[in-house]
């Protein structure tokens, strides 16, 4: 259904007027976004019921009622518009559903479909009940294809029900700071009580980026897997901005007749990680990409640390060793405003000691970014090297060799 609506809008503003298509939007090779930047004109807004935009806006050609673009690791916001307004999410919903079963299960977790999986209304994977499918490919499957079947058959697997699975949802959102969010369901299928607003989504998605497995899961433009209900076995991400936007790495489409065109985009350059969202958009690829280039336009990045680097030394106690060294586990790269400076600030939080055994890939402290005084992203510190215990016979026994080798 999904797919049909897609491939109609598609169409429509194809052989509309100039302003009104996506011309300018071809679908470029992945190795052609990555090596150069494509310059997208953006069309004309059109004339939008009820569509508001201040003369101050900086982005007059946006369509969309709710827009905002984020830095991932501070959460600062570069641009905004009606970002507190409750809107429908639609299938960006599936952001918080692939988010609660990454935490809460193991990749290589066998899911079992249900019959009440199988019967989900809207888009589908075609499940049908008692496939047996890794979870991995099916949240993959679940994301590129906006399956509404695989986010039952995850929810039940994850929770033993839907609504066991919603509660963790709602609980995930108000931990995250997405105060303004509430979930029915865990695919986005219209109702009144759920919904949620630009701010909180973009909350959602920069969060998602911290967690293993997220980006992995929704960069990922096509995959083959035998449990397809298809002669080529393969699925395609529906997210036309990963192969539209240099850098684009995330995240999810969403479409209902309530909710209007909706997308959550997300690009990494220079190290940064930015987040878009576009909520009840009219061109929803073309406000997006205008989204990022205005965020990107405006930073510069902060490099905190880089992967791999010795940041600092704790003190070891019982060890073979008096002290080991912290590396970085990744790299950390804040979004600084250009103009502005000190906004952005790097801490350690590291013990004063820690006690062997130390094995290396430990994980002994954090590196924790800053903005305007508040905690935002972190990375692992993590020990360089084992270091074994050294105990009170390991002294006798060095003790009695040394004084030995003093007899003679």
């Amino acid at each position: 259904m999904r797919r049909a609506i897609a491939y109609k809008s598609l169409a429509a503003l194809l052989v509309g007027a100039a302003s009104f298509s996506l011309m300018n939007l071809p679908q470029v090779s992945p190795a052609f976004a990555e090596v150069q930047d494509k310059v997208y004109v953006q069309p004309e807004r059109p004339e939008i019921p009820g569509l508001v935009v201040s003369p101050a806006d900086p982005l007059q050609k946006l369509t969309a009622r709710s827009a905002i673009v984020m830095d991932a690791v501070t959460g600062q916001v570069l641009y905004e518009r009606d970002i507190d307004a409750r809107r429908y999410p639609a299938s960006t919903t599936k952001m918080m559903t692939l988010i609660v079963a990454l935490e809460r299960g193991k990749m290589d977790d066998i899911v079992t479909v249900s019959k009440n999986a199988e019967g989900v209304e809207g888009s589908t994977l075609w499940l049908v009940q008692g496939d047996k499918i890794p979870l991995s490919e099916l949240l993959a499957g679940m994301m590129m294809h906006s399956g509404n079947d695989a986010t039952v058959a995850v929810a039940e697997h994850i929770a033993g029900s839907v609504p066991a699975f919603v509660e963790m949802m709602n609980e995930k959102a108000a931990e995250i700071g997405a105060y303004n969010t509430h979930f029915v369901n865990p695919n986005g299928l219209p109702d009144d009580n759920h919904y949620t607003t630009a701010f909180d989504l973009a909350k959602i998605a920069a969060y998602g980026y911290s967690i293993p497995h997220f980006e992995e899961i929704v960069s990922r433009q096509e995959a083959t897997y035998e449990w397809v209900k298809d002669p080529a076995k393969k699925l395609r991400n529906e997210n036309q901005m990963l192969w539209l936007y240099r850098g684009a790495n995330g995240v999810k489409t969403g479409y209902t007749e309530a909710a209007g065109r909706c997308l959550v985009s997300a690009a990494r350059r220079d190290g940064m990680q930015l987040v878009a969202v576009v909520l009840d958009s009219y061109y929803m690829w073309n406000d997006s990409i205008a989204l990022l280039d205005y965020g990107f336009r405006n930073i510069h990045p902060k490099v905190m640390v880089k992967k791999g680097e010795v940041v600092t030394k704790v003190k070891v106690a019982d060890g073979r060793q008096d002290e080991v060294e912290l590396i970085a586990d990744e790299s950390l790269v804040a979004a600084e405003k250009i103009g502005e400076t000190g906004k952005v600030e790097k801490k350690l939080e590291v013990p004063e000691e820690v006690v062997a055994p130390i094995k290396k890939g430990d994980v002994v402290g954090k590196v924790v970014c800053y903005y305007n005084g508040k905690r935002q992203g972190a990375i692992n510190l993590l020990a360089a090297q084992d270091v074994a215990y050294y105990s009170f016979w390991d002294n006798v026994l060095n003790w009695l060799r040394d004084f030995w080798k003093g007899l003679f």
